[in-house]
């Protein structure tokens, strides 16, 4: 469900990922398509080659993040041979950084380093965990220790959490909306209580499933995943989707959840007084990142970790859609957008790169940036063992 005109009667862009690709793969399928082979095999010659060994399996965000570095690289004046070649170290680049940035709290999150992240909201979630330690949260008050009411002992259970969390919005949704307009529109004729009703179990539905996945990749796929990785890349790391972190605070996902909607709609607010165009939240944006960045600022700094630091990943995810729009051409004037925080990292980087130089100041952004991260990789490798040495 994402919100438009019809409920709050603004003209915005929502920021979803799903939906904007659509018409890019239309417009430069083959170019993305290309990006992403190649991206994913120089992702795993970037983890070979360097000590940020994260091997990004998270394929569909992967596609995604393809998909609007060929819009940006084209709309720059590369030609399609050109996009796919470079686009394709730049999206090595973002998928072997990206999981490098969270992996720190990560560390706290699962007590292990055998799993990464890799998700497109990468470097929102890493913000949270530095939010969370810059204000200093206790760790101990941890959202999972938060005292519950016997009588309420039912929503300590994470599906019953989503669905009362997710009924309560659909319905003042709904409610705003009209009943007119959800059984007309949306719900063929359903009422529309009993359609926000069904919805939110659907939601609640698709998580469960979702955490079900998890588990079975936790058990059996990430050791058979390590098995294999050692012949390639000794030491690799699986850089999984969000959801792997759910299961570890499931009360600081849904907390996280709404602090980053909270800011959503605080940005869509301040767009619409400020005048620019509104970027309307997307609920699943802010679920998936925002779930996420309250576990790991939970692991951080605990209540207060997870609520400014999911707050702070609202606050990037509301901004992100907004500063992509100059940079993504015609794509651009659509109602939906790219949403998460790494596509603002690397889509910034190399749009704004484009609109200040042209095609040969986006090549020589990737040529820099890929000679940093060799540079970084030796530069902390040296340091590590200088710290050995006097250990020793």
């Amino acid at each position: 469900m994402d919100w438009d005109e019809p409920v709050f009667h603004v003209q915005g862009v929502v920021p979803n990922n799903e939906a904007i690709v659509g018409p890019v793969l239309l417009k430069y399928g083959t170019v993305s398509a290309l990006i992403f082979f190649f991206g994913m095999i120089l992702n795993v010659v970037f983890a070979r080659l360097t000590r940020f060994k994260y091997i990004y399996l998270s394929g569909h965000v992967a596609l995604y993040q393809s998909a609007m570095i060929a819009v940006i690289l084209i709309v720059a004046g590369l030609s399609s041979w050109e996009a796919v070649l470079w686009g394709a170290i730049a999206e090595a680049l973002i998928t072997t950084v990206s999981p490098a940035v969270v992996q720190p709290f990560m560390r706290k999150v699962t007590g292990t380093d055998d799993v990464a992240l890799g998700h497109t909201g990468g470097f929102g979630i890493a913000l949270s965990g530095w939010i969370a330690k810059i204000t200093k949260g206790d760790p101990a008050h941890s959202t999972e220790k938060l005292n519950v009411p016997k009588s309420l002992g039912f929503v300590r259970d994470s599906t019953v959490v989503v669905t009362l969390s997710m009924g309560l919005i659909y319905l003042i949704v709904a409610i705003i909306a009209g009943p007119t307009y959800v059984s007309t529109k949306i719900s063929d004729g359903q009422n529309f209580i009993l359609w926000a009703l069904m919805s939110a179990g659907q939601f609640a539905a698709g998580v469960f499933i979702i955490l079900a996945g998890v588990r079975v990749i936790l058990g059996e796929i990430v050791p058979a995943f390590k098995g294999i990785s050692e012949r390639l890349v000794p030491n690799a790391k699986p850089a999984l989707d969000v959801p792997i972190t759910f299961t570890f605070a499931p009360n600081a996902v849904m907390i996280g959840f709404l602090s980053s909607l909270v800011a959503g709609l605080i940005g869509m607010g301040v767009m619409g007084v400020a005048g620019t165009t509104i970027i309307i939240p997307g609920i699943v944006a802010h679920f998936m990142t925002g779930g996420a960045a309250g576990v790991i600022g939970n692991a951080q700094g605990g209540r207060r970790g997870a609520i400014l630091g999911a707050f702070a990943n609202g606050v990037f995810i509301t901004l992100v859609p907004l500063l992509l729009l100059p940079v993504l051409g015609d794509i651009g004037t659509a109602n939906a957008t790219f949403g998460d925080s790494d596509y603002g990292v690397i889509g910034l980087y190399l749009g704004y790169l484009g609109r200040a130089g042209g095609k040969w100041a986006i090549i020589a952004g990737i040529v820099v940036a890929t000679v940093a991260l060799f540079v970084t990789s030796a530069a902390l490798t040296r340091r590590e063992r200088s710290k050995q040495t006097v250990a020793a």
